[in-house]
């Protein structure tokens, strides 16, 4: 039986053994909602259901290059960032990878369906799980991809401007792709946040994935893309699955999310006062936080055991880390939401720990 491995799964469960519903820390997603515009913009295009989608998403990809000041013509969508990860294996078919362990685990699922050997860049607790310079060694003549998740997931530190920049140097020089994934980018502080945008004209094996969904709030509409300036990949792209796989709802959704000026400068504001809130609350409890700079926390606590299991039967859905390459338990990512609910979560750590020093089961 296949066993899912992300957050977000409030379908298992929907509710407590009292009644009570389940209230998702597992996915990462913008905890103002579903903007009002993209609502609307959902709700309109209704009636265009009766067509295909644009297979091109052309004034998608028009609008969304005005936002980022880019050529159009550097822009694939996709059916979510996930989907565009499986195209991109298919389209490259890479023989070698490597990795960050821990990362994202669909960068390797996405890989092995095309048969790629996997190789793991292991990240130190001592280093707090940031990529260090030891990195440029592992890419080598036999490396055909790295993927590095910018600030990475689930640990949320940034791999910095000058290292990356050294390890896309190394990648051309080796001939490898590099695939930098952007996707939390919007919810790092604007004195660190950074994007390798300014870089693709120059250096056609370089990917950047991005995503509508967490910063959206519409993971079920699902939207991603990538960015790349080599029309031949684009080709490749577009050979390597459906053409219909951005529905028309999904497209009209992202032009009007594009347009949500004040609802991104309100979730930014949000985000990095409840991201402290919760950083300092963890602390006091005697966690470990780590990185953190995105729209989730990661962080270790050695006791209570079984904390994600305790507080599922309080009504709350944490991810475990446990299950990541050179993680283990103890380990886990929640995410950041409002002040209310926020405040809820960690009541219900401390009423987990209070439970298991009273079990003898801390």
């Amino acid at each position: 039986m296949y066993t899912y491995v992300h957050g977000g799964d409030i379908y298992t469960q929907k509710q407590t053994a009292d009644g009570k519903a389940m209230v998702d820390f597992s996915a990462n997603i913008n905890p103002l909602g579903l903007p009002s515009g993209v609502k609307n913009a959902i709700r309109n295009a209704i009636k265009q259901c009766v067509n295909y989608p644009d297979p091109f998403c052309r004034e998608l990809a028009q609008a969304t290059a005005d936002f980022l000041h880019v050529d159009k013509d550097w822009l694939f969508f996709g059916n979510g960032a996930a989907d565009v990860l499986f195209r991109l294996a298919l389209a490259l078919k890479p023989k070698k990878a490597l990795l960050l362990a821990p990362t994202f685990a669909d960068y390797e699922k996405a890989l092995r369906s095309v048969d790629c050997g996997i190789s793991y860049y292991n990240l130190q607790p001592k280093h707090a799980f940031t990529v260090q310079k030891d990195i440029l060694r592992r890419i080598t003549p036999r490396t055909d991809i790295v993927v590095i998740c910018n600030p990475n997931n689930p640990t949320g530190q940034l791999t910095g401007r000058e290292l990356l920049e050294h390890i896309l140097a190394k990648c051309n020089a080796v001939g490898a792709y590099l695939l930098v994934d952007e996707c939390f980018m919007d919810f790092v502080d604007s004195s660190r946040a950074y994007s390798m945008r300014n870089l693709l004209a120059d250096n056609q094996k370089l990917i950047i994935l991005k995503a509508f969904t967490k910063t959206f709030a519409i993971p079920g509409v699902r939207l991603g893309y990538c960015l790349n300036a080599d029309g031949a990949l684009h080709k490749l792209l577009h050979e390597s699955g459906q053409d219909w796989s951005v529905s028309v709802l999904a497209q009209e959704a992202g032009r009007a999310a594009l347009l949500e000026k004040e609802y991104l400068h309100e979730s930014y504001l949000l985000i990095e006062e409840e991201r402290q809130y919760l950083i300092n609350q963890l602390k006091a409890l005697g966690a470990e936080v780590y990185g953190s700079n995105a729209n989730y926390i990661f962080f270790y606590m050695e006791k209570p055991v079984q904390l994600k299991e305790l507080l599922h039967k309080q009504g709350y859905i944490i991810r475990s880390c446990a299950n990541y390459h050179n993680l283990g338990d103890g380990y886990y990512r929640i995410a950041v939401k409002t002040r209310v609910l926020n405040r809820g979560l960690i009541k219900a750590i401390k009423e987990a720990r209070k439970n298991a020093l009273i079990t003898g089961t801390y």
